[in-house]
């Protein structure tokens, strides 16, 4: 039998983390965002020094201090991810990380360890779990499945509106290239490449607001 978890994929600036924690909210549910995850080996190997392109190096690291999410509804973000110890919290979101991110997450071992600690989070209990490959890969039995996708240009104007309220700066030119290219890179990964999960529900939220997006998702759950 499908388990009650509520999968939800989607390229960069789809708005599915927010629709994500906002439906987890609804429903009393965790909420995991696993791009958040690949965010923090990214920042590791960064502050080590590694090459983000060197898998064997990036594994290593994530060897030595693998990465811990704690569901926490009461955090900023909705959960709390620690390496050794320290909380990563906003460094997480940092441009650099930004840049290097799709190439750390098309390392097949990354994500070998990634999606097992994903598998044994959903375990312990019913999730709402956000990220690129959760009906394909993580979750394929997920008993409700949704992919959020909207036109590059609504996804430039969402992330600049989000780095605006973080008070940094954003240039469109550049970040359209930059989601351009994390569109290509997440969309032809050999493993668990970015794409609809079989019976998911395609959400295009072009023209909608983030609460009209948790209400269509919800309707879909409570139907």
């Amino acid at each position: 039998m499908p388990n009650r978890s509520v999968a939800i994929d989607g390229p960069v600036a789809s708005g599915k983390s927010t629709a994500a924690r906002a439906v987890a909210e609804r429903l009393d549910l965790a909420y995991i965002d696993t791009g958040a995850m690949y965010r923090a080996v990214t920042l590791a190997a960064l502050q080590a020094g590694v090459d983000p392109f060197n898998e064997a190096g990036v594994v290593a690291l994530l060897a030595a201090a693998p990465i811990a999410v704690h569901p926490d509804a009461r955090a900023p973000l909705g959960y709390r991810i620690y390496r050794d110890g320290a909380e990563l919290g906003s460094l997480l979101f940092g441009e650099d990380v930004a840049s290097a991110v799709s190439v750390v997450a098309a390392h097949p071992r990354v994500r070998t360890a990634m999606v097992e600690e994903q598998q044994r989070l959903a375990a312990r209990s019913p999730v709402v779990m956000a990220g690129r490959d959760i009906g394909t890969v993580v979750l394929p039995d997920a008993r409700f499945k949704v992919f959020l996708t909207a036109s590059l240009e609504a996804r430039v104007a969402r992330r600049c509106a989000e780095l605006w309220d973080r008070g940094v700066n954003c240039d469109q030119t550049q970040l359209r290239r930059q989601i351009q290219e994390r569109d290509r890179l997440d969309s032809t990964r050999l493993v668990a490449p970015l794409r609809p999960a079989l019976g998911a529900v395609v959400i295009d939220s072009s023209e909608l607001n983030a609460d009209e997006v948790v209400e269509r998702i919800v309707a879909l759950i409570r139907s």
